[in-house]
């Protein structure tokens, strides 16, 4: 199982996003929550607000969903990462699987 983290320049954004991929069953759900963040960029160190996904998934399809992602995302380089669920509620990991095969 697979969390990926993608930051979205807005709430709109980051629902568009969460939908094709539910869409395309490549994530079984995302949640979303509004963030700031500071970062360099171009030689300036930067502060904005954001959105960030999570999006669950499994781990084989971590390259078409940033595949898909940077199709749609407004971001030169957008932060698409993720993190392997090593452990959780079975039955929720069961879940996931089952509505992305």
């Amino acid at each position: 199982m697979l969390m990926i983290y993608i930051t979205c320049k807005n709430e709109t954004e980051a629902r568009y996003i969460a939908q094709h991929l539910l869409e395309t069953k490549l994530i079984a759900c995302a949640n979303f929550f509004p963030s700031e963040s500071m970062y360099w960029w171009k030689n300036t160190i930067k502060h904005d607000k954001e959105y960030v996904l999570i999006a669950k998934t499994i781990k084989k399809n971590f390259d078409r969903i940033r595949k898909e992602v940077l199709k749609t995302h407004s971001y030169d380089v957008p932060c698409i990462v993720g993190y392997e669920i090593k452990k959780g509620h079975k039955d929720y990991l069961d879940w996931i699987k089952k509505s992305v095969e």
